[in-house]
């Protein structure tokens, strides 16, 4: 029996669970650097700076051309430890400056029961300052999910359980992103994984490069009238280009299509989502409940995506409930991560009626699906969802020997 263990579900003698206060804080970065960039090769005019970063000409978003993710460890004074993530693709040292800097100061000696709250009284401080999107919610986020993770090993239960009970023992997944360098080879990939089970695929517009029309009607060619295929926008288009686009691609029956407008324009995506007769999906740049009302509020979306690494747990699942008392369907988004948050959205995904399928990076997963102790499974066109208390993953010696830590 390990520490972790001998501790979980430790009651005093009133039958209350044992108060084991958070002891400290850590945060370290995880290295995720592959041969190849995310989403494949860097395309003409695309190089990467002095600081390891590109841009995608398409989308005109960053990426790092080495991946990483931001990994918090929370212990408490009886030696329970919590494991959460974030995101950590971008300026990573900013959000753990934050994590070390004020929002450990604020956590170490409080209950990890009390994570609701705690959440909130975290998100309170920063009212005057930037507090409603960005790094220190991505901190948050991180830090949330370490709590969840105490909790349920302090009460031997999954966090699933914490949250009311799982209505799913396994969540479908669509293939996301096909880094591949060729139209053709792009093809090839979503058939070999039509071949493993899977009915459902994404692919993203940034490396679609000739043209998103043209590369849904190969992947309809090639996958078959039953396969769901989506597209991912980036972003990218105004109202009037987003509606046209939709109805170029319409005869090719996608998914749906995500993220076609600049977040900034919710007028304009509500006008999309009523005018474009496609079912429109966004949400993983959200952080927070209140995003979500913004456009749910103005019908300006029909799938709700939220990403675990931006969000934590607690403010997930009060997006998944608004969306879900407002009849919409959830389709969570994960980013790349070494599988921490993954395992914390799986979770929470379980225990949401109105969620239908789950994002599966299979370029992050696959390669990296030793990083944890309780390898995470997605294969036959679902994933398995881990049982231990918990969010039921650990680091792995492989995740161990990656980390280094940001003091």
């Amino acid at each position: 029996m390990n520490h972790t263990e001998e501790h979980s579900g430790r009651q005093g003698s009133s039958g209350e669970l044992h108060r084991d206060p958070i002891a400290a804080i850590e945060v370290y970065i995880v290295d995720l650097r592959q041969d190849k960039p995310y989403l494949g090769s860097l395309r003409d005019g695309e190089t990467v700076n002095e600081s390891g970063y590109f841009v995608r000409r398409e989308n005109r978003t960053v990426y790092p051309r080495a991946n990483r993710s931001l990994v918090i460890r929370a212990v408490t004074e009886d030696g329970v430890e919590g494991w959460g993530e974030t995101y950590g693709l971008v300026a990573p040292k900013a959000t753990a400056e934050i994590i070390n800097d004020l929002l450990a100061g604020f956590v170490i000696g409080r209950n990890p029961m009390d994570r609701e709250t705690l959440h909130d009284e975290l998100y309170d401080l920063m009212r005057v300052r930037g507090y409603t999107g960005g790094f220190y919610l991505d901190a948050l986020a991180g830090i949330d999910i370490a709590l969840w993770d105490i909790s349920g090993k302090q009460s031997g239960e999954s966090v699933s359980q914490l949250l009311g009970g799982g209505v799913r023992e396994s969540i479908p997944a669509y293939v996301s992103g096909l880094p591949e360098d060729t139209l053709g080879a792009r093809c090839d990939l979503a058939d070999a994984w039509r071949k493993r089970g899977f009915d459902s695929f994404k692919f993203a517009m940034p490396v679609a490069d000739e043209g998103p029309v043209r590369e849904l009607e190969a992947l309809r060619a090639r996958l078959g009238d039953d396969a769901r295929i989506a597209t991912d926008l980036h972003w990218t288009y105004s109202k009037t280009e987003a509606v046209e686009l939709a109805r170029q691609l319409a005869p090719h029956r996608p998914w749906f299509l995500e993220a076609p407008l600049p977040t900034e324009d919710i007028e304009g995506l509500s006008w999309v989502a009523k005018n474009s007769g496609q079912t429109i999906a966004v949400g993983e740049e959200w952080r927070t409940v209140y995003d979500a009302r913004l456009r749910i509020d103005r019908e300006a979306a029909h799938i709700v995506q939220p990403e675990m690494g931006h969000t934590g747990i607690t403010q997930f699942m009060r997006i998944g409930r608004y969306a879900e008392s407002h009849h919409l369907r959830i389709i969570p988004h994960a980013t790349i991560g070494a599988g921490i948050f993954l395992a914390a959205s799986l979770q929470a995904t379980a225990t949401l009626q109105s969620a239908i399928s789950h994002e599966f990076q299979h370029s992050i997963l696959e390669p990296f699906r030793h990083f944890t102790s309780n390898v995470l499974n997605c294969e036959n066109g679902a994933y398995s969802l881990p049982q231990t208390p918990g969010i039921g993953v650990e680091p792995s010696d492989a995740m161990r020997a990656a980390m280094r830590r940001i003091e």
